[in-house]
């Protein structure tokens, strides 16, 4: 029996072939750039409102502090991360050849500057660092909206709004805003296309910020975004929603001995001494003779861990954490760093494959409509076709469903239905809830239990046909599962995908 051809390479042969209907027209090099980016990592864009904390979740995620050294110039360009063996830093004006930019470890921190060059006349800058994760996932900095710089804002929109630009977004909110609701709906308008609640994720920035940094700050943080989750409406936007204190995340990932020297005097100062420069931030830094360490050495701890940040820190140190590397450990498991990786691994590089291929579909049908060359109904037929006879891509449009609310059912058999598709997980034993060290008999019990469930389901004549579709849809899944979890090697892996590593692939172009 003939293996069937896996879907990436269905998607790269009708790329081609719409690459060549358009050759030589403007839609030509998109699809060449799409087909390349197949194989290539995860291009992650993180989006949010100016001073949402996207900058500073960049630095957490890559595991150390990048900064352009002319700030105001460089954030109103889209800055694309990836992996490079060495640090190199690239600018791309509009209608010119890429410059070279200096860059350059200054004080802990990788720099770089436009060198005289305005904003207004780059189109992108790519920057290549040593990062682990940056082999897995490409890394795109948007600038904020709402910015007094109108453009600046208009070019995130445009970009995000680019089919294909993208394959997820982190979106990042310090409170739901009506601003924040207003784009979130733009970027899901269906007739852009553009993605779906499936490759999108709501992050609740600066977490530890909630109620001005008091000792609650994170719990309450968690209080909120649970509500958020809650919310129908954002449930159809983004797949989930995250606290996360990027601010701890950063200095998890670079604090150094002298910022614990600083913090282990202030701890041996004792608690009444602190109590006073605790209070606001104001006073942490003002002049005061209670304590061993001076104003400027306080001014760079706040900076590095905001209040709440002190506070934690203060009390782990009285309690006994006795080294840099422990209070690293600490910050970062307060951060929601760790929750927010392992999303990102389970959702999104758990899914490469399928979310380039339908965004390179997407990227045809838009093409197509764009541009209505005679080939045009071919290619959308073409489309079509691979959608329909994709499994991988019917589970995707059925998440979305389930997430817009389109299905109906009990609360408890959607949450189920979710978690069967991949919702908590894209590993087999993700979908079935089963425990990692489940044997491969309990396995075939559950999948057996749950096939024989759908079918009755979907054959039920009292089913909704939308209910019924999707109970087919779960059937498939199930038979795929089997497949899975009966071949040899790791069951945690999902059916018919790999994660790869793309250690030689970087960011845009």
């Amino acid at each position: 029996m003939t293996a069937p051809v896996p879907l990436a390479a269905r998607v790269r042969s009708l790329l081609g072939e719409a690459a060549r209907s358009y050759q030589g027209r403007p839609a030509e090099r998109r699809l060449a750039d799409a087909a390349r980016w197949l194989d290539g990592p995860l291009r992650v864009a993180i989006a949010g409102r100016v001073k949402a904390g996207k900058s500073t979740l960049l630095n957490a995620l890559v595991g150390t502090r990048v900064a352009p050294t002319d700030a105001g110039e460089c954030t109103r360009v889209i800055t694309w991360y990836g992996y490079g063996r060495e640090p190199a830093a690239t600018a791309v004006p509009r209608g010119r050849p890429p410059v070279r930019l200096a860059i350059g470890d200054n004080d802990g921190q990788w720099s770089f500057a436009l060198d005289g060059l305005s904003a207004d006349e780059v189109d992108l800058i790519d920057v290549r660092l040593p990062s682990n994760w940056l082999a897995t996932m490409t890394l795109v900095d948007t600038p904020g909206m709402g910015s007094l710089t109108e453009s600046a804002g208009r070019r995130t929109h445009d970009f995000l709004g680019d089919t294909g630009s993208v394959d997820a977004v982190l979106y990042l909110m310090r409170h739901l805003h009506s601003s924040d609701v207003d784009f979130l709906d733009a970027f899901h308008d269906t007739d852009a296309a553009e993605t779906n609640p499936v490759n999108a994720i709501g992050v609740l920035s600066r977490a530890d910020e909630v109620g001005g940094g008091d000792p609650q700050a994170i719990t309450n943080a968690k209080r909120v975004a649970a509500g958020y989750r809650a919310d129908p409406r954002i449930r159809g936007l983004v797949h989930t929603v995250l606290p996360v204190a990027g601010l701890l995340a950063e200095t998890a990932a670079t604090i150094t001995a002298d910022d614990f020297a600083g913090l282990a005097a202030l701890a041996a100062a004792g608690a009444p001494a602190c109590a006073p420069l605790l209070l606001s931030a104001t006073r942490f830094v003002a002049p005061y003779n209670a304590v061993p360490v001076s104003p400027e050495i306080r001014a760079r701890l706040l900076g590095k861990l905001g209040i709440y940040g002190i506070r934690l820190s203060l009390d782990a140190i009285r309690n006994g954490t006795a080294d840099t590397a422990a209070l690293a450990a600490l910050l970062r498991a307060h951060s929601g760093l760790d929750e927010l990786r392992g999303l990102l691994m389970n959702q999104f590089a758990g899914r490469r494959d399928v979310l380039k291929a339908d965004g390179a579909l997407r990227l045809i049908d838009t093409v197509t409509r764009e541009d209505p060359i005679p080939a045009a109904p071919r290619l959308r037929q073409a489309v079509e076709r691979l959608r329909v006879g994709a499994h991988e891509l019917a589970e995707i449009r059925l998440l979305t469903e389930l997430r817009v609310g389109s299905i109906p059912g009990a609360p408890e058999q959607l949450a189920a239905m979710e978690q069967l598709l991949g919702g908590n997980g894209t590993a087999v034993l993700d979908r079935l809830g089963l425990r990692r060290d489940a044997p491969r008999e309990d396995v075939q019990a559950v999948l057996t239990g749950l096939h024989s469930h759908w079918r009755r389901v979907a054959q039920n004549r009292l089913s909704d046909p939308a209910l019924a579709r999707a109970a087919q849809v779960l059937q498939r899944t199930c038979e795929g599962l089997a497949a899975a979890s009966n071949a040899p090697g790791d069951q945690r892996r999902p059916p018919g995908q790999e994660v790869q590593s793309q250690n030689g692939a970087g960011s845009r172009g």
